[in-house]
């Protein structure tokens, strides 16, 4: 079975943005990039259920610029066995990604498709249950266990209640939550092998994909500062502070 694993390039979770002084965007030169963490767990775990004897081939899959190559290596490096590069300059959205990947699924056949569930610099939370949707696939979103039975798979979820557990009928989409593992790092052999292990370069038009953005930005900004907070003696006195408030 082949698996297939987005991965998105976005600024590495340990910086903090800054926005760009014209307000039209978050300022990302001489910023560090890396993996979406997300994505990191989804590649974890696809190489787990290869480890595992499940799955046969995983295929690394980016949208973005020359520069995601970089992504796709350290998914190379973990485990993956080959990538793919759909190289745009475009800010892609959520919807356009989801037409690409489904392109390529229906090349690639695979049983499953593992992404993360959200990206950390949009947080859209939206591209595997589109490309669920565009395919009609079973979906197991908020993944925090995956175990591959046959040509089931059992997903458990986190939902706001606790968790969920779902049987899905292969193949079928999964999204990755924090705690469906803990991901591997590259060791130095992986990483020298990445450099040899094959990476084709594709274009959007070569899935015949539109990703012209349907959305416009129309301001970013910092979040307001915090406001210190304040003591009061006693539970009168916070009633009387709520009131001057206009919250109670």
């Amino acid at each position: 079975m082949k698996i297939i694993v987005p991965v998105k390039r976005v600024i590495d979770y340990n910086v903090k943005p800054r926005v760009k002084s014209d307000g039209t965007g978050v300022d990302l030169a001489n910023v560090k990039m890396s993996m979406n963490p997300f994505d990191e767990i989804a590649v974890e775990e696809a190489i787990r259920l290869r480890e595992k004897g499940v799955a046969t081939e995983i295929i690394a899959v980016s949208v973005g610029p020359q520069k995601a190559q970089e992504t796709l290596r350290t998914a190379l490096a973990m485990g993956a066995d080959r990538a793919i590069l759909v190289m745009t300059d475009d800010e892609v959205e959520p919807l356009a990604i989801a037409k690409i990947l489904k392109a390529i699924c229906e090349e690639e056949a695979p049983g499953l498709v593992i992404l993360g569930k959200q990206a950390i610099d949009d947080d859209s939370n939206q591209t595997g249950q589109m490309l669920a949707a565009l395919m009609g696939r079973p979906q197991g979103t908020f993944a925090s266990a995956v175990v591959v039975e046959g040509d089931s798979v059992t997903v458990t979820r986190e939902v706001d209640g606790g968790s969920e557990t779902v049987k899905l009928a292969l193949p079928a989409i999964v999204t990755t939550d924090l705690r469906l593992n803990e991901p591997r790092y590259a060791s130095l052999p992986n990483i020298m092998k990445a450099k040899s292990k094959p990476m084709a370069t594709k274009s959007p038009a070569d899935y015949g994909v539109d990703t012209a953005p349907r959305l416009k930005t129309l301001k970013v900004s910092e979040p307001p500062v915090r406001v210190a907070g304040i003591k009061v003696a006693d539970v009168d006195a916070l009633v009387a502070k709520l009131k001057d408030l206009g919250v109670a």
